[in-house]
């Protein structure tokens, strides 16, 4: 059950919390209800993951050359990210960030994904996740979802090493979307944030409001960044996640526009929500699509399979099944370098190192562009196989 409050005078009281006590009674300090500075009354440092922040910590370099080495130990980073007290006691954000099990505090902290052949919540539905994990994992398994099930160009390498790949849906627009609502949300509400892929749309549902004065009319226009979890959205911004500028939503409809689409819309109800309109087609060639989309995937998994067939026998069934992960993460976005790889796998880097090593001596994958910016993509002999 997720904490509600009552705001009494300029203080916060708890008005009920039988099992899962996310929040603690140090609300006197926070009379804005800033939920993700709170301490937790039970979190300690053994539920933080040391692996999630030594992800975190290079990918802050990298972006944003944040100055405190995973060396210095989590207390240290975690001290300098405003996230733990001079006791040892964790805000809720730090669990959110670093948890090993971020849905054991906070419940409703889940994304929810479903794919529906239609323009409305009809069953049968097609596809249909449910994510858990800290916000980085959520935002990378949200993502994932919506880009591997829209449609996409792949272009030739000819002379160049890399690959143009054009979704029908900018991904950059996707990921901010999910970014802001995983970012913004309400953390008291009993909701989930969920994102929703229909035949014409994209849907991003995320449990609260826009701050006080900010109108959805007014995210179309230079706007000041308020974040709703300003302890949270720090270390999403240091990872490259996100700006601090305001012009996430300005960024969403520019890339939109650019590429053809209907200006996308930002609706405050109950609930916020973000919708990124799909390619407007004739109703016959849009069920033609979808079928070939549907009959697509089911193909690429096959030879996904065949492909891993071709490393032969010798590597064990978990090995193989990890093997195929990797595969499907490349599929669905080429140039990945292995520390994101290993992200989305939510395995450590060296599991992944190995996979991609596995892949590379049978020549399934290589290694494109510069050690630093560069990834991973099929080799050609793959690519004749998965999209001729």
């Amino acid at each position: 059950m997720v904490i509600s409050f009552t705001n009494i005078g300029q203080k916060t009281k708890e008005a009920s919390s039988p099992k899962h006590d996310l929040c603690t009674p140090y609300l006197d300090s926070f009379a804005n209800n800033i939920i993700d500075a709170i301490f937790h009354s039970k979190a300690t440092l053994d539920d933080i993951d040391e692996e999630k922040v030594n992800l975190f910590v290079k990918l802050a370099q990298a972006k944003r050359g944040f100055p405190i080495p995973f060396t210095a130990g989590i207390p240290s980073i975690l001290t300098h990210l405003d996230l733990i007290s001079e006791d040892n006691r964790l805000t809720n954000a730090a669990i959110l960030l670093f948890g090993k099990k971020p849905q054991s505090f906070f419940i409703t902290s889940e994304i929810k994904c479903a794919q529906f052949y239609g323009n409305d919540i009809t069953k049968p539905i097609p596809a249909y996740q449910v994510y858990r994990g800290n916000v980085f994992e959520l935002i990378d398994q949200a993502v994932d979802f919506v880009m591997s099930r829209i449609d996409v160009r792949i272009g030739t390498r000819d002379k160049r090493t890399d690959v143009d790949v054009d979704y029908e849906l900018p991904l950059e627009a996707v990921r901010e979307a999910i970014v802001n609502a995983v970012t913004h949300r309400d953390y008291t509400s009993n909701a989930s944030v969920q994102v929703m892929l229909f035949r014409n749309r994209l849907e991003v549902w995320n449990p609260g409001a826009l701050p006080y004065g900010l109108t959805t009319a007014k995210l179309l226009l230079p706007h000041p960044s308020v974040p709703t979890n300003p302890i949270l959205a720090n270390p999403i911004y240091l990872a490259g996640y996100i700006e601090r500028m305001g012009t996430g939503t300005r960024d969403i409809v520019k890339q939109c526009k650019a590429i053809g689409l209907r200006e996308p819309e930002f609706i405050q109800e109950e609930n916020f929500r973000v919708v990124l309109w799909r390619k407007e087609e004739q109703d016959e060639a849009i069920n033609e699509g979808v079928n070939k989309g549907i009959m697509v995937q089911h193909v690429i998994e096959g030879e996904i399979d065949k492909i891993c067939a071709l490393i032969g026998e010798g590597v064990n069934e978990g090995v193989n099944e990890g093997i195929k992960e990797t595969l499907r993460i490349i599929l669905d976005a080429p140039g990945l370098n292995a520390v994101r790889i290993a992200e989305r796998l939510n395995k450590s880097i060296a599991t992944a190192e190995r996979y991609l090593r596995t892949l590379r001596e049978h020549d399934i994958v290589e290694f494109r562009g510069a050690p630093k910016s560069g990834g991973y993509a099929f080799t050609e002999k793959v690519r004749n196989i998965l999209f001729k």
